[in-house]
């Protein structure tokens, strides 16, 4: 299932965060895996959740033949995306320990947004988004044109 939605959450001073109950219902860890992978993502200062079965297909798909000499910029997103992407543990109480150096890469604040993103769950500061939220919507047509037109374009 999909996750949408939204919900305003808190990271505790131990960098944990409780998954919002309607992200926990879509979750199940018998089809989906126990565990998250935290991908930070600079480009819109947010930490992207994926359960650990949508990473691996994420991985599978993206594989080619292995190689020694991949080209640089495959070798370098490669390294990148591979270091600074954590596995994460969900608690008792179903909170994840964000990994602090993460956190504080992308300066997140204490108060933060928890989105739905289809595949994945992305975890943004809340003043920010909520600040620019009707641009965002306003952009949503144009942003599937875009899209439309890149996936016309490449078949």
């Amino acid at each position: 299932m999909p996750f949408t939605g939204r919900a305003n959450a808190t990271i505790d001073a131990k960098s944990r965060l409780a998954i919002p109950a309607k992200f926990r219902s879509r979750w199940d860890p018998s089809r989906d895996g126990a565990t998250w992978f935290c991908v930070p993502w600079a480009p819109t200062g947010s930490l992207r959740l994926y359960t650990s079965a949508t990473w691996h297909q994420i991985y599978n798909a993206t594989q080619s033949a292995p190689s020694l000499t991949p080209s640089p910029e495959r070798a370098e997103l490669e390294t990148m995306l591979h270091a600074s992407t954590e596995e994460v543990d969900v608690d008792a109480n179903n909170r994840i320990r964000l990994p602090a150096w993460q956190v504080e890469a992308l300066t997140l604040p204490r108060d933060v947004i928890v989105l739905g993103a289809g595949d994945r769950i992305e975890i943004r500061a809340r003043e920010p988004w909520e600040s620019t939220f009707q641009d965002k919507l306003q952009r949503m047509n144009e942003l599937a044109q875009q899209l439309a037109q890149s996936q016309n374009t490449q078949n």
